[in-house]
């Protein structure tokens, strides 16, 4: 790879986060600037950017339960927002080419509807990383939008295998039950993996025999590694796997970030046309916020959900691509299609980083389109006669809540905004509950002041959503008392400024604990006192 790549990208990449926007928003800029210097990708960047989305997918894989495809909000919500979607885009570029404006007047009954389809999609690859740095992918709307995305990938999926011609081969059914009987064995293989470099391995491997098995049955490359990702989800080490992962997929997707950026050469006319699509999409969103409140979400979960999807996505250029080999389309709509998702992505980035800010001014008018039934993780949260909340139920809030049972007894709560791990605590007989601390009507469902609540314990991995739980406490007039948790050393003044009693640093604190336990339990240190 060129050196000229990674220069542009990591100056553009710490400009963007200078600024407040996400990195990824300056690897795009820095592909545009590249091919203003004439300065063009080759086959090498090409297959860095779809090893990224591959991995991006094994990834996402290792995290997803196909329970969560056959919510309502998921499986009816994409098909009705894909429906519309295309249908409104369609109207909107049949309009504009009567009245005989540029490239529209070139369009037929058949590329309008291919255009209008490929803009239907939301990007996976922008999703994901904006959740992943905001710490949000266990979250409830962060479900939802995720869910959403997969959706829409097994449609793009299933109109590249009818739109290319390529008819799976037999072998692909005996393929998927071949998977199914080998997963106990690949579970297997991948608990003796151990926690170091094998357990990275065996998850490239993975991804890659996913590729290859799928490509060479006639279907898609990237849904192989998808699948070979869920087949691992439920396993307790797919976390760990996706982190080890994290280094080579956030490399590998810089590639994909420049790779579009660096293929196009717009015109002055398709930057206007794309600048004109790129506003269309908060069609888009506001359409996902409507459609995801009829299915009984809150506001601020479909919001959020929606702000995450608020972009058009990489297989919208694969779609585009597929047109222009087939004649369907001319490369010019291809070159419209980057620019309008480059400009997408610097528009939702920023759109997201103050997501939970526009809630909380908005929340009033977004209230109004919530439906009047709840969904039972929205319900009233009741702490009985708790004494002690727990935010966070990690490993530190976790292990937290059993230390000071086994101290005080049952008069400990806990909460989390992962459901399935608040399932996994009250199935181990934890007094846990689902609530966001970061979301300003999990204050209003849960009211520390008229509650019996005289301390609260953040174990939250953000020091930003411990401020702002802070505040929200401080001003629903909780008088009681407050610590928290951090990991490094400059945080510690951050959260004492913001108001919170004491701060248990992790590292710190952990040496601290482990001196007590070998004092306590070691003969070294009784013979040494007397």
């Amino acid at each position: 790879m060129s050196p000229l790549w990674f220069l542009a990208a990591f100056i553009f990449g710490a400009a963007s986060g200078k600024i407040g926007l996400p990195p990824l928003v300056g690897y795009l800029l820095a592909g545009f600037v590249l091919n203003s210097f004439n300065i063009e990708g080759n086959e090498t960047l090409v297959k860095v950017a779809d090893a990224g989305v591959t991995l991006l997918l094994f990834t996402i894989g290792l995290k997803l339960k196909i329970k969560s495809l056959a919510k309502p909000e998921v499986w009816a919500g994409t098909s009705i927002h894909m429906v519309i979607t295309v249908a409104v885009f369609s109207l909107l570029m049949w309009t504009f080419g009567l009245f005989r404006l540029p490239l529209f007047d070139q369009l037929n009954g058949y590329s309008t509807v291919l255009i209008a389809f490929a803009l239907s999609f939301s990007s996976t690859v922008f999703a994901v990383k904006v959740l992943e740095e905001k710490k949000e992918m266990a979250s409830r709307h962060a479900a939802a939008a995720i869910g959403i995305l997969i959706m829409q990938d097994i449609v793009a999926v299933i109109f590249l295998a009818g739109s290319t011609g390529k008819i799976p081969s037999p072998w692909a059914l005996l393929l998927l039950a071949l998977l199914f009987i080998m997963k106990p064995a690949l579970i297997k293989f991948m608990a003796r993996c151990g926690h170091g470099e094998l357990l990275m391995l065996f998850g490239i491997l993975m991804t890659v025999a996913g590729y290859s098995s799928f490509e060479l049955v006639g279907l898609k490359g990237d849904l192989g590694a998808l699948v070979f990702g869920m087949l691992l989800a439920n396993h307790s080490k797919s976390s760990e796997l996706a982190e080890r992962l994290l280094g080579f997929k956030d490399l590998f997707l810089i590639g994909f970030f420049l790779n579009i950026g660096i293929s196009g050469s717009p015109t002055m006319t398709g930057f206007l046309i794309a600048l004109v699509l790129a506003f269309v999409m908060l069609f888009k969103a506001g359409l996902f916020f409507i459609i995801l409140t009829r299915f009984k979400l809150r506001s601020r979960t479909s919001m959020l959900a929606s702000f995450s999807l608020a972009n058009y996505s990489e297989f919208g250029l694969i779609v585009g691509s597929i047109g222009v080999a087939n004649s369907w389309i001319s490369s010019e709509w291809l070159v419209v299609i980057a620019i309008a998702l480059s400009i997408t992505f610097i528009i939702a980035a920023p759109l997201n980083s103050a997501a939970h800010r526009i809630y909380a001014r908005f929340s009033n008018r977004l209230k109004y389109f919530e439906t009047s039934k709840r969904l039972a993780e929205d319900k009233p949260i009741d702490t009985g006669n708790a004494e002690i909340a727990i935010i966070g139920m990690g490993g530190i809030g976790t292990s937290a809540y059993d230390e000071m049972r086994n101290r005080y007894g049952n008069i400990i709560i806990g909460i989390d905004f992962n459901t399935e791990k608040v399932e996994s605590h009250q199935r181990a007989g934890r007094n846990v509950v689902y609530g966001d601390a970061e979301d300003s009507d999990f204050w209003e469902r849960i009211e520390p002041v008229s509650s019996n609540v005289m301390l609260v314990m953040l174990a939250l991995s953000d020091p930003k959503t411990s401020i702002f739980a802070i505040h929200q406490m401080k001003e629903k007039g909780y008088k009681g008392q407050i610590t928290a948790s951090v990991r490094y050393d400059d945080e510690i003044e951050v959260l004492k400024n913001g108001g919170v009693d004491a701060v248990y640093s992790l590292y710190e604190e952990a040496g601290v604990g482990f001196a007590d336990h070998v004092c306590e339990h070691m003969n070294y240190c009784k013979l040494k006192n007397q």
